[in-house]
């Protein structure tokens, strides 16, 4: 059971983990920032953003289709970027939260009572 607050509402852990890859950093870092703009307005308890470590999911293969002349290789990455930031506060304070999240940016709410 989650513990009431001072108002009456039970407070609950919100851990909000937003990821994009390295073409929309900027739109992650904004995102961020607008999520703890709004947890400030509504005098909710805010730790981060903490940034985790960056993925990079490289792939090396031969440019040749048939695999004859020189060995000339093509190389591939991706880098996954993360954030988590952390909310505690009542359902309804957060489901308030007037954030627009871009399609580029993933967004994982998980809910855990204190």
């Amino acid at each position: 059971m989650a513990t009431p607050s001072k108002s009456g509402l039970e407070q609950h852990l919100f851990r909000i983990t937003l990821s994009s890859n390295s073409n929309s950093v900027h739109d992650l870092d904004k995102v961020c920032s607008d999520v703890v703009k709004a947890a400030e307005e509504k005098l909710v308890r805010v730790k981060g953003p903490v940034r985790m470590p960056t993925k990079v999911l490289s792939i090396t293969t031969r440019k040749s289709p048939c695999g004859q002349g020189t060995n000339t290789w093509d190389r591939f990455e991706m880098r996954v970027h993360k954030r988590v930031v952390d909310l505690v506060g009542s359902l309804d304070i957060i489901k308030q939260f007037p954030v627009p999240i871009p399609p580029t940016v993933h967004v994982e709410v998980t809910i855990t009572d204190l």
